[in-house]
Order: C-alpha cells, then structure tokens, then sequence
C-alpha cells in the first residue's frame, strides 16, 4: 500500500496527486494507458473515495489525464522532461551558466534576516536581505532556494537582485569583493513544502546545495540553500584516462 502524510500540511489529494504525476514522469504510466480506478486509487493510498477523486481531477485540470465515458481515464500527456543542471565546480562556470539559460525565478518570501553560518564560513555582515525564490525553466520548476545577500551589495541593485537571477548580477557588480567561494553538496528527500514548491512527491530525491560567498575581510556576503529536484542535476567528472 502507498502512503500518505496525515501529518503533512500538504492535503492528502495533493499528496496523491503528486504520487501519481511522478509515475506518469517516469514512465510507469505510460501515454494512452488506462489509470486503475477510483476505488483502486482510494484503497492503495488508504483514503476516501473522494479524496482519490480530487487528485485525479487535479491532474485532468493539468491536461495529464483524460476521462473517456464507458472506457476510464487515460494518460492523455507525456510529461515535459526535465533539462538537468550541470553542478560546475568554480564561480566563473556557475555565473555562465546562470547567463546561459532562460530561467524564471519566483519570489515567495522577502524579509531581513541573519544566515545560518558557523564560525567556520566566516564573519557576519551587518544586515542581510533574505529572498527564497522558486527557479524555474521552461515553465517546470527545478530549484527552491533560500538566500541571504549583504543589504550593502543588493542596496547597489535592487530591482535588480528582486527580479533577475543573483549570482550573475553580484559578479558583475562587485566581482573584488568576492576573496573566496564554495559550496557543498548532499543528497535528501524532499519536505512537504519543497514538493509543493517543486511539484515533486514528498520525499522525493533532491540535491541539496549549500554556497558560501566571502570578502576579502571573510564576511559573509552571500549564502544561500539550494535545494534542486532530483531529476534535475546532472554530476559529470572526467577520470582521466587508466595507464598501463
């Protein structure tokens, strides 16, 4: 039996939902097939009939299935499929690649806000403007990230920083006062909030990249929590070649 959260503040269909938009994803439904019926829906995931019913409705609305009278409901769209993003290894090749591609970002949050740094990823600025903002390629939502810039640098550009992508701008803008950077990179499972920010079944598998920004001094003048969707990052290292 699938499950669901009932702890989640994600509703149950919603939950649903993305349970079945993932098997359609990955091929398990394929276009033109029959889904299992709303009875069978309700007794996999353990919930009313009509819970089933809202999340097959939900993806009826998205164009994803089809309801043909006498016959059942069909997998009517493949889904779109996702460009993977190359994880680069320094800050020139992150900047490129940020410039490189048409990328919408969506604020869902502003305020003002110390980043979660330790002592060992430097000293503090003053004030730091917070942003988490949902990236987006092609319509298809890829990463959710939580940033923190020093209010000195986004006061240099802020419509800027508020509506375009930041690292290209802060590289631009003030390329000196960036002495060092890096980042670090883990692999989870995706929270209720971050599925429904990036259309993904919880727990689904996501990349979590953390980066770290500093000045010639050591202050922290960038931090940010990038979380991309599993499907969506794409590691290539070269080997080199085995001598004989």
């Amino acid at each position: 039996m699938s499950r669901v959260s009932l702890s989640s503040p994600v509703p149950l269909y919603l939950q649903i939902a993305d349970s079945l938009r993932d098997r359609i994803a990955r091929g398990v439904w394929q276009q033109g097939e029959v889904i299992p019926t709303l009875e069978q829906i309700a007794a996999e995931f353990d919930v009313a009939r009509v819970t089933a019913r809202q999340a097959v409705q939900l993806l009826m609305s998205e164009g994803a299935l089809t309801p043909q009278r006498g016959r059942g409901t069909f997998v009517s769209a493949t889904p779109p499929i996702m460009k993977p993003v190359q994880v680069v290894t320094t800050l020139q090749a992150l900047a490129e690649m940020y410039q490189a591609t048409s990328q919408q970002p969506l604020t869902v949050e502003e305020s003002r806000r110390k980043p979660p740094v330790t002592a060992a990823d430097g000293e503090l600025a003053e004030e730091y403007i917070y942003m988490k903002r949902v990236h987006s390629s092609d319509g298809l939502p890829y990463c959710v990230i939580s940033l923190y810039l020093d209010d000195k640098i986004f006061s240099m550009s802020p419509d800027r920083f508020r509506n375009e992508l930041v690292i290209p701008i802060l590289v631009s803008l003030s390329p000196q006062r960036i002495a060092k950077a890096r980042q670090t990179l883990t692999i989870g499972s995706a929270d209720a909030e971050t599925a429904r920010l990036l259309r993904v079944p919880t727990d689904a598998p996501i990349a979590r990249v953390q980066r770290v920004f500093n000045d010639p001094d050591n202050v922290v003048i960038y931090y940010a929590d990038v979380v991309y969707r599993g499907d969506a990052v794409k590691v290539e290292m070269d080997l080199g070649s085995v001598s004989s």
